[in-house]
């Protein structure tokens, strides 16, 4: 093996946890899109239902700025910044070889994706859509099902960072030099 080689077998590691990143990503962008369509066709412009008495209803309200509607003026800002992470998570998949990693990153892809998708798509469109959010917590937040994967997944990419767990090995140039030095 030479010094820029990796390991063969990281190959099918690497392989099975970007697959578990695309289809957990796949899993929560596909969940979110469908329960946005079916609150549209079948709440709004409704009275909210109530879920868990008044602590949790289900109310379609259109969001276009950030998280308690924040800066709705920037819209595209939001845009960006989701276009932003979905290509940072792309490239970061590179060096994946960690299942708790790969469904983080995967609930943050797949987030990010479902409410880049209603910023592209929904009116009034070019990058300017408002997303639709209809989970009401009593006294928090309007939100959806995207937000709650990117908040799943950045809560597991807090605890495996505190945690010091790898996302994957070091650049396999790097790891031959320290396998050298051993």
């Amino acid at each position: 093996m030479t010094t820029t080689e990796a390991p063969k077998s990281d190959t099918p590691a690497k392989r099975r946890c970007v697959w578990l990143l695309w289809t957990v990503a796949g899993i929560a962008y596909a969940i979110d899109q469908g329960s946005k369509l079916a609150v549209v066709a079948g709440l709004e412009g409704r009275a909210p239902v109530p879920v868990l008495g008044t602590w949790m209803e289900l109310r379609v309200q259109r969001n276009p700025g950030a998280a308690f509607g924040l800066g709705e003026a920037t819209t595209i800002v939001f845009t960006l910044i989701a276009a932003a992470v979905a290509l940072a998570i792309v490239r970061v998949s590179r060096r994946l070889a960690s299942t708790p990693w790969a469904i983080s990153l995967g609930l943050l892809l797949g987030g990010a994706l479902g409410n880049l998708t209603d910023r592209l798509f929904r009116s009034p469109g070019d990058m300017r859509g408002a997303v639709v959010d209809f989970i009401a917590v009593r006294d928090f937040s309007v939100m959806n099902l995207a937000d709650w994967a990117i908040s799943c997944g950045s809560a597991l990419m807090l605890l495996l960072s505190f945690r010091r767990h790898e996302l994957g090995p070091a650049s396999s140039s790097i790891a031959a030099a320290d396998a050298g030095r051993s």
